[in-house]
């Protein structure tokens, strides 16, 4: 173990509060602050590196009217938050939910320029958002709001500045919606060359292939490596899953193909068990018509809590933040948790796990198969290609599984958990470029 004696608390100013931490977004940013504190302990990480880090560079707010379909009006505000640009463009996904808020956003956006930084992506890290339920208003609500969102951004984003992509509420459709409102507010000349603005497009409008599952096949290498690791089949090993939208769902065909079983699924309308199997497929299409998976007829209905104490080999939480608390954490009868959504775990979930010996692939480095694959559509946007499913798939195996094991080999050396190395890595490799550029002027 060699913790960095030297090391400077650069979060302890943001992170200390008098009153109580309610808000599930500011838990969210407290946990990260936390979480990066602990990672800096084992990097040699220069002072203005760090107090560079402890700050988003630009946070926008926007609010903005949007006209309803009975004619009425209503205000929204909208995010971005800028964390880093010194790997390249921001980039970070657009948030549509009722929980948003500034500090989520705010850790989110740090979170991607460290999940970038690890996986050697060449961008930064960004997210935005609007607090809304996405459920409450029509399609075409919300392609005037999208619109109307993008407008307001204006050049605060752009393909060689800040790309957007999907997130929790959105979809390539609202992408395609932002693309469509950029290209249309700048010059014919470079018109088609803006398609790159966003990423996690339709396929017929610009995107990739392998997008749509791409951070649910990113946590699947990182399974599959892990397995490896630990001399587990795959091939008839049990998982359960919370959260059943576009990165479970695809986490879920794709370890069944390799012969693993769901045995249980949780999401926001219940929770659902079989000992002999949910058929990932045909729970999708459950899903697609129903809106959840409470009342699927291939498994049986169970209490939420109860869901967490399922016996499997794999967890996967692939839903909202902070859902594996320490009571949950001690419920848990897997090996691996392997965090599919951003922050699910809590601080206290950590050490239980920890003390447990659970293992924890974080989401640092488990769910950053998304941004890979945004790189790669951005870039066959800018070469004007079109990659085959095979080659987007073997370039994503090949950037998931070396950061598997660079994390790996640095948790062995310093004798540190997967989160702080995975932090710790990119961290390294944020100061590296800071140590050869320095500051301006």
């Amino acid at each position: 173990m060699s913790k960095n004696p030297e090391a400077t608390d650069v979060v302890q100013a943001a992170s200390q509060s008098g009153a109580e931490i309610t808000e599930p977004g500011e838990r969210f940013f407290k946990a990260h602050l936390t979480q990066l504190q602990e990672a800096l302990e084992y990097v040699e990480l220069e002072n203005h590196v760090r107090l560079i880090l402890s700050e988003p560079k630009n946070e926008v707010i926007v609010n903005f009217p949007v006209m309803m379909d009975d004619g009425s009006y209503e205000l929204f505000t909208g995010y971005r938050i800028q964390h880093n640009n010194v790997m390249g463009p921001y980039k970070g996904g657009m948030r549509y939910h009722h929980d948003v808020t500034l500090d989520e956003v705010k850790a989110l956006a740090a979170l991607m320029t460290y999940k970038c930084a690890l996986l050697e992506v060449p961008f930064g890290g960004a997210k935005g958002g609007i607090r809304i339920n996405p459920h409450d208003y029509s399609k075409t609500e919300q392609e005037r709001l999208t619109r109307r969102f993008t407008h307001d951004l204006g050049n605060n984003i752009g393909p060689e500045y800040d790309i957007p992509a999907p997130d929790m509420g959105t979809n390539s459709q609202t992408m395609v919606w932002m693309m469509d409102t950029y290209m249309n507010m700048h010059g014919a000349v470079d018109k088609n060359a803006n398609r790159r603005i966003v990423t996690g497009k339709s396929l017929t409008s610009g995107g990739s292939r392998g997008r749509a599952k791409a951070t649910g096949q990113g946590v699947v290498y990182c399974i599959q490596e892990w397995a490896n690791e630990n001399g587990l089949r795959l091939d008839g090993a049990r998982f359960i899953l919370q959260g059943y939208g576009n990165v479970g769902s695809h986490c879920a065909q794709i370890l069944n193909r390799l012969g693993a079983e769901l045995v249980a699924v949780q999401d926001h309308t219940g929770s659902v068990y079989n000992p002999e199997g949910i058929y990932p497929r045909k729970l999708s299409q459950w899903v697609e018509r129903t809106g959840g998976v409470a009342g699927y007829d291939g498994a049986k209905a169970i209490d939420n809590d109860e869901f967490w104490g399922v016996e499997s080999e794999i967890c996967v939480p692939a839903a909202l933040e902070l859902q594996i608390d320490a009571e949950v954490a001690k419920k848990l009868k897997c090996k691996v948790v392997a965090e599919g959504a951003n922050g699910p775990t809590t601080l206290e979930g950590d050490k239980v796990l920890r003390e447990r010996e659970i293992d924890v692939i974080p989401d640092v480095l488990a769910n950053a198969g998304g941004v890979v694959v945004s790189y790669f559509e951005w870039v066959q946007n800018k070469r004007s290609e079109s990659w085959q499913l095979q080659e987007v798939d073997s370039r994503l195996h090949f950037m998931m599984k070396r950061a598997y094991h660079e994390v790996r080999a640095f948790s062995r050396e310093h004798e540190v958990d997967n989160r702080t190395a995975s932090l710790a890595v990119a961290l390294r490799r944020i100061n590296a470029v800071y140590v050869e550029r320095g500051v301006f002027p």
